[in-house]
């Protein structure tokens, strides 16, 4: 498929950022360690649910070693209803320690310390440092990944790939907000199934919209 043209992006992130005055991250946090355990329980879950969860657990639990006070099953009771509660359990577990014996409790801010904690990849670590640390980051996760190539902002066939082309044709400093952007677009227009494209303010743009409901 084509993609979109400079110009036509340009238009696209001015429509979006006016749809969406105020996009944001949809999970509660108040530090960077709340988030990176937030990140972790969002994978196979909605935020409204991981934030049901963690305002409970982070009333009981701050830190990381408050964390290490609990076993795999004290956890897993507490984040059962996220999904993959046992494999989360773990991985949170392991990483609070790591944190504790190699960082002084403290949570990393590059990529390359963030994805070596268990349960962390580059989803994760892109929104611990954009959110946490103010550093420009674009996470791709579904519905980034699926937004973007349906409209044609780039045109890739894995996350990976998308990450790297939405980086060389958005502006630097437009990389965090533009996530948060294109997942509030996916959630409330650009869903996986039924797309509600003629409701849509970007389908004068969209190649979705073109090849699918303008008559050549």
């Amino acid at each position: 498929m084509k993609k979109l043209n400079k110009k036509e992006i340009e238009i696209v992130m001015k429509k979006l950022n006016k749809l969406y005055p105020d996009a944001r991250p949809e999970l509660n946090f108040s530090n960077s360690f709340e988030l990176l355990i937030a990140t972790i329980l969002s994978a196979q879950c909605t935020d409204v649910r991981v934030n049901k969860v963690t305002e409970i657990l982070f009333n009981d639990y701050k830190t990381p070693e408050e964390f290490l006070s609990m076993d795999i099953n004290t956890l897993s009771e507490y984040i059962h209803s996220c999904g993959f509660y046992n494999s989360k359990s773990k991985n949170i577990l392991e990483t609070c320690k790591i944190l504790v014996e190699k960082y002084d409790s403290i949570v990393p801010n590059n990529m390359e310390d963030l994805t070596k904690l268990p349960g962390v990849g580059r989803k994760t670590a892109n929104v611990v440092m954009s959110c946490a640390f103010g550093i420009p980051a674009i996470a791709v996760d579904t519905h980034v990944f699926r937004v973007t190539n349906r409209i044609g902002i780039v045109n890739e066939t894995d996350v990976l790939s998308t990450e790297e082309s939405l980086m060389k044709v958005l502006k630097k400093d437009t990389w965090s907000i533009a996530h948060h952007l294109f997942i509030f677009h996916g959630r409330r227009l650009c869903t996986s199934r039924s797309p509600k494209c003629k409701d849509c303010i970007i389908n004068t743009e969209c190649k979705y919209y073109k090849a699918n409901f303008v008559k050549s």
